[in-house]
């Protein structure tokens, strides 16, 4: 019996090399990050149709490639929300703003999971180049002046994702779309998980790992403006199209706010760990 899909990824499979989007077994490949990396064979059943009406078939292929869960021509862009956990804004010595703070990424800073490799531009090579463990969720379909009280049904799924930043050329401006909207610098994935998979996306935990050790542990409860505060305050007059990716801030423990500091360096292996999504691995590599 068809059904609609609750753990989605996007894949290039063993049986056509074809690109494929496919429903996941949760309890069988619990955390499809890791099982990538480790070399597991991964199988998935097909779906037919696209990320936003799908539906599961009984026809299994096998991963030979784990991909972004969207394709660029599926988002129209990335609206990040800066300073919304509380805890990272106790560790930046910053006032808990009074209305969501909003960047942008542009569609072409889309990235996928291991073994997509996270490149660092020259502009960037400088020591500041830094990562923040995020949820992301996707909007479902298009919509405006979303009422908090329907915002959670314009949310298809959600997902893990690492806000790369160039600290360097942040701190050169008030304005964070640049530094922050370079080729690559949004890596997503490795799954996208419905709703009906995760009833409250606010008592999650979330975690960067890098070169094996921990810098973020958080919880999206220290979210300053809720999921549906956010979509509610990004629809005011404003069209939230389907396909929207929302990345909904950092915890604390950033690089830039270790001391020492942390940088991304040639090799480094970054990691974004959101409970019950998995993990998002990245080898970082200098251009």
């Amino acid at each position: 019996m068809s059904s609609s899909w609750t753990h989605l990824i996007r894949f290039i499979a063993e049986e056509d090399g074809l690109i494929h989007i496919g429903q996941v077994d949760s309890e069988k490949f619990p955390d499809v990050g890791l099982s990538t990396f480790r070399g597991d064979k991964i199988s998935a059943k097909l779906i037919n149709g696209t990320i936003f009406d799908g539906i599961v078939t009984d026809k299994t292929f096998h991963v030979a490639k784990l991909l972004s869960p969207l394709s660029m021509d599926e988002i129209p862009i990335i609206r990040c929300m800066g300073l919304n956990y509380r805890d990272h804004a106790r560790e930046a010595n910053m006032p808990i703003p009074d209305v969501p703070v909003l960047f942008i990424k542009p569609r072409t800073a889309l990235n996928g999971p291991f073994p997509a490799k996270i490149p660092i531009p020259a502009i960037a090579q400088d020591g500041t180049s830094d990562y923040e463990a995020e949820l992301s969720f996707v909007i479902s379909k298009t919509g405006r002046d979303i009422p908090e009280e329907e915002a959670l049904n314009y949310v298809l799924g959600y997902t893990a994702s690492n806000d790369v930043s160039a600290r360097g050329q942040q701190f050169k401006n008030s304005q964070w779309c640049f530094s922050k909207g370079l080729d690559a610098s949004c890596p997503l994935g490795p799954v996208l998980v419905s709703p009906a998979a995760i009833s409250d996306p606010h008592i999650l935990r979330i975690k960067a790992m890098y070169n094996g050790k921990t810098v973020q542990d958080s919880n999206t409860r220290e979210m300053i403006f809720t999921i549906p505060q956010i979509v509610s305050f990004l629809s005011r007059g404003t069209t939230l199209e389907r396909g929207t990716i929302v990345m909904t801030g950092t915890g604390p423990g950033i690089g830039a706010m270790c001391n020492p500091k942390v940088v991304l360096n040639h090799g480094d292996d970054i990691r974004v760990g959101v409970e019950k999504i998995g993990t998002l691995i990245n080898e970082v590599f200098y251009e």
